[in-house]
Parts: structure tokens; sequence; C-alpha cells
């Protein structure tokens, strides 16, 4: 533990030596941090398109005992094309009375909210655009932006349907992002810093040593009771079940992206996945030792690898949860958020603070 900021090298700096380029002028630290940006957007986006539209296919289908999509390509991977233009070819239906601007402003909201959250995400192999030193602050303030996105798409959509799904979306959000910045919090106290880096760098320490090999100091295994919590937290604030109330197919249509259609469904649904896997991303950093391998000092793939097997597997997790668990209400959606986790979160952050002072 220490609160003292770690120096770590972003992908910029590692490419400005590459390149022979010294210290960056302002126009080459733009261009190269554009750049950067750009690869970890088209990264993400790949990793979302063949989750989101062939993965979840074939993960339901595991779970339900049924056949998934095998006809379109080998393994039918192909389907990723065949939805891709069978969406964006639809005519964009814009219902009447609808406030156009929030209307046409809402998808853009949530998706750049979620794809902001990954520059500041250490993913390994030199993989980070930004490393500052309220790294975490940044992260969960962008990824709250959402909110807004979902609340503009609701309440624009002149449907009562996607009103309700807009003011149940604000109301759970309300609810699980208290318990899951106090969750946290707990990680901060155990590490001192802000920082993502550093946040990695102070699970790089062996926790226990067998046979030699030492099994590194994660806080899922420090503190698996903050790591559930916000596992549970994070399936509210991604809208997995049992938490999909905004959307609630059998009671409110779609929620608050009835009304989108062609396009715009594109991006609504885009954002849902990315969202998810920078939920994915924040856990696997917080709790998984971010791009580390279990075992202190021995890493059989690169740090990238390992991070995105971490992430697919909370992936897995959500579809699991969307296939095996049924729907609450929203009046015990909002008591477990208030009544349950927000009382747990701060009893967690108090017993770790206890733990903390006095190992201090």
């Amino acid at each position: 533990m220490g609160g003292s900021a770690v120096v770590a090298q972003t992908t910029v700096d590692t490419l400005g030596e590459l390149l022979g380029l010294g210290s960056l002028s302002a126009i080459e630290d733009f261009l190269l941090s554009f750049v950067v940006a750009a690869g970890i957007v088209v990264f993400i986006l790949t990793l979302v398109a063949v989750s989101g539209i062939w993965g979840k296919r074939k993960i339901t289908a595991a779970f339900t005992d049924r056949i998934a999509v095998n006809r379109i390509g080998p393994f039918g991977l192909l389907i990723i094309v065949a939805d891709a233009v069978r969406l964006l070819s639809k005519e964009l239906i814009v219902p009447e009375g609808v406030d156009r601007p929030a209307y046409d402003i809402g998808p853009f909201v949530m998706v750049a909210s979620a794809l902001l959250g990954f520059a500041v995400i250490p993913m390994g192999s030199g993989v980070q655009l930004a490393d500052p030193e309220v790294g975490l602050v940044y992260v969960f303030a962008v990824a709250s932006i959402a909110s807004v996105g979902l609340v503009m798409a609701g309440y624009s959509s002149n449907n009562k349907y996607s009103f309700l799904g807009g003011l149940r979306a604000v109301a759970q959000n309300l609810a699980y992002e208290i318990p899951l910045v106090l969750t946290a919090a707990s990680v901060v106290l155990f590490t001192g810093t802000l920082q993502m880096s550093g946040i990695v760098e102070a699970q790089a320490t062996p926790l226990v040593e067998v046979g030699g090999l030492g099994i590194n100091s994660w806080f899922a295994f420090v503190n698996p009771f903050a790591f559930l919590l916000f596992m549970a937290a994070n399936l509210a604030e991604v809208g997995r079940n049992p938490f999909d109330i905004p959307e609630a197919p059998t009671e409110i249509v779609a929620g608050w992206q009835t009304e989108y259609s062609s396009v715009y469904f594109v991006l609504c649904y885009l954002s849902e996945f990315i969202h998810i896997f920078l939920g994915g991303a924040i856990i696997t950093t917080l709790f998984l030792g971010g791009p580390a391998s279990p075992i202190a000092g021995v890493s059989v793939i690169p740090g990238i690898g390992w991070f995105v097997i971490k992430m697919l597997a909370i992936y897995l997790f959500t579809q699991w949860m969307r296939s095996a668990i049924p729907r609450v209400r929203i009046d015990q959606l909002i008591e477990i958020g208030w009544k349950g986790m927000l009382v747990l979160s701060f009893a967690n952050l108090v017993l770790t603070a206890v733990i903390v002072g006095l190992i201090a």
C-alpha cells in the first residue's frame, strides 16, 4: 500500500520512442493520441461485434439447449456482417412529436460515454491511452454520463413505454452507482491511489506461495466480499438480469429504445454491449490484477491476452445471468439497491478501513 503516484508509460510515449521523436510537441502528442485512441476503439468495437452479435447467440443457445446461428459462414460467424447490413439498411423511422435534437443525440452520448472510459484502462502490453492520477474517478464519471443519454432517449421519444424506461434507468443507476463507487473506494483504501496503473501494480505482489510459485494478491482474493458486491452492482449498472428493468421486454416493449430503428437502434444496442465490456474492464483492473497472470512472475501469454480473457469471462457471467435468472420487479430492484447493496457497501468500506488501519 502507498499513496505515491506510479509513473507509467502510455502507448503514446512508447510510439514516440519507437519513432525517435524524443520529447513530443503538442501537435505530435495529439496526432499520436488520436492514432492510439482509434486503435483502441477499433479493438473494442471488434470485440463487441463478435461477442454481442455472434457470441451472445451461441452462449444463450448453450444455456437454453438450443441451436444457435451456424449457417452463415464458418461457425455462423458471418452473421455479424449479415446483421450489420440488415440493420443499417433499414429505413430510419422517426415518430411524430419527438424532441428531435435529444432523440438524435441520446444514442451517441451513450456510445461515447462507454468508449471514453477505456482511455484510462491499462490493458497490458503497453496498451493504455492515458494514466491520470485520478483515473478511477474519471472512469466512473464518464461511464455515468450514459444515464443522461438514457434519459434523453426515453423522454424525447414521445412514447409512454420509452418514458417509463428512462425513469427506471435513472432510478436504477442512482440506486446502484453509489454501491459501485463505495466498493471501489475500499480498493483505493488498500492501494492508496486512484491511478489505474497503481491499482494494478498493487496486485502484482504474491499473496501466498505454493511449491515455489506465488499467487498474485488480486483484490478478488484479498477482499472477496467486495468483489461479489461489485459484480452484483455491475449487473444493475449494465442492465443485465435480474436487473434489466429499463428495457423489460415483457412489460414495456423495449423501454427507452422502443422508438429507435435502423442505425439508431444499432447505436443503442452497441452502447449496451460496450458498457458491459467497460464494466468487465473495470472489474478486471480493480479485482483481477488487470493484465497480470494469476501466477506471480509467470505469464505464458501477453498481458493484453490475459486482460481480454478476464473481460470475456465477466461477459460470459453477465450472459449466464441473462439466461438463468428471472427479472425482479422495479420496487424490488430499488429495495435491493437502497436497503441491501448500499448498506453492505458501507459495511465493506468501514471494515476495510479498520483492517487497513490495523495493518498499516
